[in-house]
This record gives structure tokens, sequence and C-alpha cells, in this order.
């Protein structure tokens, strides 16, 4: 009796897990993970670049687009056929993405870390809101718990940061600090809830290919307005060169990765796996650079990780429903690919009859009538 009560209660336990853990879920806290390493090492580069005087984010960022337009440009221009989705589209997320960036980078010359950490939390209520407004997203309980437990974990890490003394400078106007973190942090769910639409409608070799002309372009345009000055004055060696190409690089994957995670899980995990990042940063504190950090950042890497896995749980009925709406998408992206290929056969078509029947009547001999 004890062998088969223990089998069943393997049966069951593996039954729930396969229910629970769901190959979507576990893709999607995996990749989340990644792409939060990546901010991190951005943000390690972009410390090192400050330490060595160099101020340019917005040239820094150019790089990035400049990387994306060029690599996923290729194929856009390979395959040979019409955008599907409008210009203007990626035109608007361009300037939203480009500005968050320069945004959230300019308050750290006003506020403290601690500030910035604590409102960067603003994107994830943002995101939400965003996506249950305009992408109609249900959010169930399970999903709000999960949210409150990572922002608690962040809290934790604040709290951390307090008691180490963070505070104690608060830079020169806090209150222009905070405020440039809550535009950026508004502007950063602005740009990923319309990845996550776009992605929904388009591919994203075309994703990632127009943002990053686009978003060259804005670069280019703000860098000659705004940069000029600070990158006459760099002194271009090794120590600062490494460092600027090391974070065009991160974020050229962090970006290539972003709209995988958007299909698969949505805006919101995304958020909340960067929120991950600082707990990375905390270890790579300690086994890289030996420094001594706050009992809490334990605990608080500890909380965000749980909060990340309730609210990545995913049903099966849940994920069956999300592939069959994904395989609806892929169904109506190729009736519409097959209905604009067909248009263009039927204009070639009625064009080359309309030709031949022009070049019938030229040839035909004219027929004169002999006077009587």
């Amino acid at each position: 009796m004890p062998i088969v009560g223990s089998e069943s209660l393997r049966r069951s336990v593996c039954e729930k897990w396969e229910k629970v853990w769901t190959k979507r879920a576990l893709m999607g806290l995996v990749l989340g993970q990644i792409v939060s390493l990546l901010i991190t090492s951005t943000g390690f580069s972009s410390s090192e670049l400050a330490r060595r005087g160099v101020n340019a984010p917005t040239s820094q960022s150019f790089l990035n687009y400049l990387l994306l337009a060029t690599f996923y440009g290729a194929f856009v221009i390979r395959r040979k056929r019409p955008l599907q989705l409008s210009w203007y589209y990626y035109l608007v997320l361009a300037v939203v993405d480009v500005e968050a960036n320069v945004i959230v980078v300019k308050a750290y010359q006003y506020t403290s870390l601690t500030s910035v950490m604590l409102l960067d939390c603003w994107s994830i209520p943002c995101v939400i809101l965003f996506t249950w407004v305009f992408l109609k997203t249900k959010y169930g309980f399970r999903k709000f718990a999960g949210v409150a437990i990572c922002v608690a974990g962040l809290v934790m890490v604040v709290f951390s940061d307090v008691h180490a003394s963070d505070r104690a400078e608060g830079g020169p106007n806090p209150v222009k600090g905070d405020i440039f973190v809550i535009v950026g942090s508004t502007l950063y769910a602005v740009s990923n809830v319309g990845e996550e639409f776009i992605i929904k409608k388009a591919d994203r070799v075309e994703l990632m290919a127009m943002l990053g002309a686009f978003g060259a372009v804005v670069s280019a345009i703000q860098i000659s307005i705004l940069e000029c000055s600070e990158l006459k004055d760099i002194k271009w060696t090794a120590g600062a060169v490494l460092p600027f190409l090391g974070f065009a690089m991160a974020m050229f994957l962090f970006y290539s990765t972003v709209p995988v995670i958007l299909k698969i899980c949505g805006a919101t995990l995304l958020n909340l796996s960067l929120l991950t990042s600082d707990m990375w940063a905390v270890l790579i504190r300690i086994f890289a650079y030996h420094q001594k950090v706050d009992w809490m950042y334990f605990i608080a890497f500890a909380a965000v990780a749980v909060g990340l896995v309730i609210y990545s749980v995913q049903r099966k009925k849940d994920e069956e429903g999300a592939q069959v709406a994904e395989a609806s998408d892929e169904r109506q992206k190729e009736k519409d690919e097959e209905a604009v290929v067909l248009d263009n056969l039927t204009r070639g078509s009625i064009v080359a009859v309309e030709g031949q029947r022009s070049e019938d009547v030229k040839q035909q001999p004219s027929i004169t009538s002999l006077p009587k």
C-alpha cells in the first residue's frame, strides 16, 4: 500500500507540475532573466563611461539603433515585401523609446540612486493599465499577487540603501529628478506596450528594423543639437571605446530578445523581470568586486524571484487559449499576405492584357477606300 500511495502521489505531483509549468511560462522566465542580465551589463558599462567622464547617453543609444537598422534591415530588404504596418507607427515608437532612455539617464544628475530605483517601479502599474485598456489583457488575482510581491522585494532594496545612508546625498534637485524618473518610466511603459501591439500585428524582424532606422535618425538629430560638444571633449582611448561598444552590443541583444518575451508573456512580465537587474548587480558587486552588501538584499532577491514565479505560473488551459489566439493571428497574417499577392497578380494581368490590346490595335492594317 505505501508503494501504491507514493506512486499515485508522484503522478499527481507530476500532473500538477505539467499543468502549472508550461513551456511558455518557463521560456518567459528564462528569457526574462537573460534580458535582466543584459540590462545589468549596460548599467556597469554606463558607470564605467561616467567614471571616465563620458556623458553622452544619446550617442550610446545611437550605436544600438544603428546596429538594429543594419542587421534587421538587411532581412527586410531581402524579402522584398511591403511593410505590414504603416511607417508612422514605428516613427512614434522610436521617438518614445529614445526619449525614455535619455530622460531616465538624465534623472541621475538630479536625484539619488534610491529614488530612481523606487520610482522606476512606476512603469509596472502603467504597463498593466495600458495593456488592460488598449490590448484588452485580462489579469487575475494571481497576477496581481505576483506583481505586489515583486514590488515589495524592490522596496526592501530601497530600504536597504536608506539603511546604508544612500540618502545622505539626495542630489542637487531631487524633485526635478523624481519627475524625470516618473516621466521616463511612463514612456518606457508606452514603448513596451507599443512593441507588444506591433509584434501582434507585424513580425519581429520588421519591428527591429524600423525601430532601429527611425531610432537612429531621431538620435542623430538629438546628438547634433545636444551632444556635439560632449563628443568633441571625449578622449577616445581603449578604456572609453570598449565600454561604449559593450553597451551597444548589450543593448542590441536586449532589443532583439524583448519582442520574443512580449509575444510569449507580454509587457508586464518583461518589466517585472527587469526588476531583478538590481539584484544581479548586487551579486556582481559581491563576487567580482568583493564588496559587502546589506543582508536585506538577499531577502529582496528571494521576494522578487517568488513574485516572478507566481506571475509566470500559467495553467494549461490558458496556454492553449494563447496558442489558439496566436495561431489565429498567424492565419490572418497569411491571408493578408495572400490577398496582397493576389491583388498584385490581378493588377499585373490587367496591365498585360491592356498592353496586348493596344499592340494589336497598332498592328492592324489601315483600310483606305478607293475613289469611284
